[in-house]
């Protein structure tokens, strides 16, 4: 019984967190990249429109996201 029940929360707990990390995915398709921020960036922006915003008047400039890109690949 205990082996059943902990195999449930095992699965349960899988399961929440490839949700959340499906979640985080589609809201960082996009990174602010330049010279202040690292590799891969600020990658925070669902939208390049909104990236474009936060770069703007900075020396910095908006890519893919190279996870998301590498997700959209397979």
């Amino acid at each position: 019984m205990r082996f059943i029940l902990g195999l449930m929360t095992l699965i349960t707990v899988i399961g929440i967190s490839s949700m959340a990390h499906a979640q985080a995915a589609s809201n960082d398709r996009y990174c602010l990249q330049g010279r202040g921020w690292g590799f891969p960036g600020n990658c925070q922006f669902a939208t390049r429109q909104q990236c474009l915003v936060a770069a703007s008047g900075t020396n910095a400039h908006c890519g893919l996201n190279p996870r998301y890109a590498a997700h959209r690949r397979t």
